[in-house]
């Protein structure tokens, strides 16, 4: 039975249909951000800790949104699986100042994204969700929910 590795992540996108990936230090997939849930914490506490360590980045709980909890094959952890609580967040703050074990991020249409190194969850979840809401149309995000 493989282990289990609980997070907490982020679609972020932007409004004008690109979604914003982070790669970690050290790996070669593209990702949400966001990490593990610590003891104690609930998905949205870890994932705004998550947000400020990573990205310098606070948005308001009120602008984040639950998409769902998903499970998958862990990218950088062989025999693991992942149990993922997806989050919705849109910000007109593209510039964030990537820190902690962060090594490189894009902000990029999820078309585009394909051609990138993904990992499992942002591949077979989050991307499909991601042009889900987009093509939601409005000037809400968060109609379809």
């Amino acid at each position: 039975m493989p282990n289990l590795i609980r997070i907490a992540a982020a679609l972020i996108d932007d409004g004008h249909g690109r979604v914003f990936l982070v790669r970690k230090r050290g790996t070669e997939a593209f990702m949400q951000a966001g990490g593990k849930i610590d003891p104690g914490e609930t998905p949205l506490q870890a994932l705004m800790r998550e947000l400020s360590e990573e990205l310098n980045f606070s948005p308001p709980e009120s602008d984040t949104y639950f998409l769902g909890t998903f499970t998958c094959p862990a990218a950088n952890e062989p025999d693991h699986l992942l149990e993922a609580h997806l989050f919705h967040v849109r910000t007109g703050k593209p510039d964030f100042a990537i820190a902690a074990e962060l090594e490189e991020a894009v902000w990029t249409s999820p078309e585009a994204a394909e051609r990138l190194n993904l990992a499992p969850f942002t591949r077979d979840h989050v991307l499909p969700l991601a042009r889900s809401i987009s093509s939601g149309g409005g000037s809400s995000p968060h109609l379809d929910y």
